[in-house]
């Protein structure tokens, strides 16, 4: 574990060094408080700390105060080293926001022995992190393929009107549906199927850029998001996708099978007055349409009255 000292009296620094790093950790050695202050802000800095209370130009409950202040999910374990033995010492000191007090001189064992205590306190804090890092993601994300789920790209696409309408830019979505995914359930069985799907959404999020996203929409649908794009250079990354898709067979156990999607556009510059639904409504029309035409292609809806969607008059052809 990497731990900061913050001592100013030359030898105790030393031989408080020399302690952990017999003791196996790693040690970043300061001799004043601005000195840790500023070696505690950086990103990887020191998880644990160990402050002496008197210190040339912030001492060492200063330190702590400023500690308290970081926006971090998990910030330093703090042991306040000190000659100051008294009872309201003590309460002063946890009170600024030291996690532990040892009084001078130390007793090295107890030393040690506080010190794992601050170690095992962080990794329950780490380990808390990381299971509410996991629900939030399970909350946000497709538990089989791991893209975001319905919901999130639904909010990204909402995101994304938000910027449009600040910017006067255009907003592109392509939905996109596995080709004759029945038949490979049918034939091979869902657990087949459900290898196939993952493989499918790991290739389009290859496919990515930076101003684009891909999530699960439902079944074998996924709905792509296009930042700054009008119908054609949406109906352009729609067919840089198609191919990326159809190019390669997939891999599936002993099987290699080729997979296509079929994909339908739509953009905001097509819309006077868009709408998320709207759009996404268009988009799933258009892929309709792909599947009709022979499957493997692009389309986009030419004509909203053979679909017989809400807000079609709004529709401006292009």
């Amino acid at each position: 574990m990497r731990l900061l000292i913050a001592e100013d009296d030359c030898v105790s620094s030393r031989i408080l060094q020399g302690m952990l790093q017999n003791w196996g950790h790693e040690v970043v050695v300061t001799s004043d408080g601005r000195q840790a202050w500023e070696q505690l802000q950086v990103p990887d800095a020191p998880s644990m700390v160990i402050l002496d209370w008197v210190m040339p130009h912030l001492d060492g409950i200063e330190v702590c105060l400023r500690l308290r202040q970081l926006k971090r999910d998990i910030r330093p374990y703090i042991i306040l080293l000190t000659g100051k033995d008294q009872k309201r010492d003590m309460i002063q000191g946890l009170g600024a926001g030291a996690d532990d007090y040892v009084t001078k001189p130390f007793d090295p064992d107890e030393l040690r022995v506080r010190i794992d205590a601050g170690r095992r306190i962080l990794d329950l804090q780490i380990e808390s992190l990381m299971a509410m890092e996991a629900l939030r993601r399970q909350a946000s994300h497709d538990y089989l393929t791991g893209l975001p789920n319905r919901a999130t790209i639904m909010g990204l696409l909402d995101k994304e009107f938000a910027r449009t309408a600040r910017n006067g830019s255009h907003v592109g979505v392509v939905m996109a549906d596995i080709d004759n995914f029945k038949d490979v359930n049918d034939t091979f069985g869902h657990p087949t199927g459900d290898v196939l799907l993952t493989e499918v959404a790991k290739r389009l999020a290859t496919e990515m850029r930076s101003y684009e996203y891909v999530g699960r929409y439902g079944g074998e649908e996924f709905l792509i998001i296009l930042a700054d794009c009008d119908t054609q250079a949406a109906m352009g990354a729609a067919e840089r996708l198609r191919y990326a898709v159809a190019a390669k067979t997939f891999d599936v156990g002993n099987l290699r099978l080729p997979i296509t999607l079929s994909f339908g556009v739509a953009s905001t510059s097509q819309l006077r007055s868009p709408t998320q639904g709207l759009l996404v409504q268009i988009a799933d029309a258009a892929m309709y349409r792909a599947k009709r035409a022979g499957r493997n292609r692009v389309e986009c809806a030419a004509d909203l009255s053979d679909y017989n969607l809400a807000g079609a008059s709004l529709y401006l052809p292009e």
